[in-house]
């Protein structure tokens, strides 16, 4: 089995500052189908979100959706979206001191932290706007009032498009990364043949999870050198750097998806 599993926003989907190649989607799209290619995106997205993104941009459903950070999976099959309640039974069993409201009022009233809207944030997802030039004093404030109090994990990211800070608080075992660890496990699939294609800094788990990790030509500079550090000090993990020139794509996007995806054999030519 081939699984091809990719974030959404900056990654496969064109919606940053870099140029996107004409056709790539297109491409994309047909290349999963032809080559009966498992697709899996795992996104911050919620399904709404990701359904609005499928619409926008043309690209195909997926086989598999992990949204919201990780803390939901569902399956699309004959057209409609089915929840995996397999998934929030093990996030509950394996994180049972989670508590997103106990989470919110631990960390209500730190400067430059706000609450993002309802639609963002869930039973097991609470999320933040930060304000990005005072981050370092925000997560030390969090640091200091939930570490380890709530079996949670929390994930720092940039939107570079908006120039604020995304934080994410989860329950420890519902990240991209166990998500799509817990996917890998009931396909039957080694870690080391699941592809994952990501851009910014809440990819950092997966792509230093064991999975083949692409970073797309845009990643972000601070993740680039983060899995750079992670393959050195551990030559076993596998990371492709799209530079662009394969194929005659430029690397931005779904078209460094589709060339990581060649170069790990997800995609093989006739």
């Amino acid at each position: 089995m081939r699984i091809l599993a990719t974030d959404l926003d900056r990654t496969l989907l064109p919606n940053g500052s870099w140029p996107a190649d004409p056709g790539a989607i297109d491409l994309f799209n047909q290349l999963t189908r032809e080559q009966d290619v498992m697709v899996v995106y795992v996104t911050g997205r919620n399904l709404d979100l990701a359904e609005r993104a499928i619409r926008e941009f043309g690209i195909r459903h997926p086989d598999v959706l992990i949204g919201d950070v990780g803390t939901s999976i569902r399956r699309f099959e004959h057209g409609a979206w089915q929840i995996h309640e397999g998934w929030a039974d093990h996030v509950r069993r394996t994180s049972p001191r989670w508590d997103a409201g106990a989470v919110r009022d631990a960390v209500a009233g730190i400067d430059g932290l706000t609450e993002q809207e309802p639609e963002h944030c869930g039973p097991f997802k609470q999320s933040y706007y930060v304000e990005h030039d005072r981050r370092e004093a925000v997560l030390e404030g969090v640091d200091q009032r939930i570490r380890g109090r709530f079996d949670e994990v929390v994930i720092y990211s940039f939107d570079s498009l908006s120039g604020k800070g995304l934080l994410d608080f989860l329950p420890h075992s519902a990240t991209k990364q166990t998500a799509l660890e817990y996917l890998s496990r009931e396909m039957g699939a080694n870690k080391a043949d699941v592809v994952f294609c990501g851009d910014s800094g809440n990819d950092i788990f997966p792509l230093t999870a064991g999975f083949a990790g692409v970073l797309v030509r845009n990643a972000d500079e601070q993740l680039v050198a983060e899995v750079r550090q992670a393959v050195e000090k551990n030559p076993d993990l596998k990371a492709y750097f799209a530079t662009g020139g394969f194929k005659g794509l430029n690397g931005y996007y779904t078209s460094g998806v589709i060339e990581g995806a060649y170069h790990y054999g997800i995609f093989r030519d006739p």
